[in-house]
């Protein structure tokens, strides 16, 4: 089975259409799969759902899909560095879903690992609670948050092999796995592929199963906030 394609625009062939779910990887500006958002900006796809920790910054990451008005709604935990994003909130031409940032990672994995939902502690009496099941267990209530399914997603990892096994730098392997395996077509973007076997079994942090099209990148790596001190 081919993984390995040339482009970001290659490997999103057939796989778009508007109105679908996207689960986007990376944290901040970390991991993000900035490629792939680029592809799909310049393809047109719109009405999109995306699941995603943030939502970029204005001119770089999921932010330049909202300048295109691609974004229908935003499923995030965090979207505070994006002026455009509390714009269109603001003024009514975006949906959010805020989810507490565990729960938007668990809801995740849980899509990935087969499970339609899950009972948190987390968000109750707040309005993260407001319109879900409420559940006691053990005198504690709980509420229950659905699995995440996307359409597709689409990660960033530093090192991949030709089958798709991934490997992924320190904060970049938060988010990136889980949005990984809860798209029902996975397509990750990485800055290395080296041959079947190169890998050290125990350096693996998602296995090729997931990962269904794999392109390699240069990647601007940028700094979300650069902090400094006097010398």
């Amino acid at each position: 089975m081919k993984k390995v394609y040339d482009t970001a625009f290659d490997a999103l062939d057939g796989l778009l259409h508007d109105g679908m779910l996207i689960a986007a990887g990376g944290f901040g500006l970390c991991g993000i799969p900035e490629l792939l958002i680029s592809a799909i900006r310049d393809a047109g796809t719109k009405d999109l759902t995306v699941a995603s920790n943030n939502a970029g910054v204005d001119d770089f990451g999921l932010g330049i899909l909202l300048e295109t008005r691609q974004v229908k709604k935003m499923m995030s935990s965090y979207v505070g560095e994006n002026a455009e994003f509390m714009r269109q909130y603001l003024s009514g031409e975006l949906e959010l879903e805020f989810n507490p940032q565990g729960t938007l990672a668990e809801r995740m994995r849980a899509g990935g690992a087969g499970i339609a939902g899950f009972y948190t502690k987390t968000g109750v009496g707040t309005q993260i609670a407001e319109g879900k099941e409420h559940k006691d267990f053990d005198g504690e209530t709980y509420i229950l948050e659905r699995g995440i399914f996307a359409d597709l997603a689409i990660v960033k990892a530093w090192k991949a092999d030709e089958t798709g096994n991934l490997v992924f730098r320190k904060t970049a392997r938060n988010f990136n796995p889980p949005a990984a395996m809860c798209g029902r077509v996975c397509v990750a973007e990485v800055e290395e592929i080296v041959p079947r076997g190169e890998l050290d079994g125990d350096e693996i942090h998602l296995p090729g199963i997931y990962v269904h099209r794999l392109i390699q990148g240069d990647h601007e790596k940028r700094i979300e906030k650069r902090t400094t001190r006097a010398a």
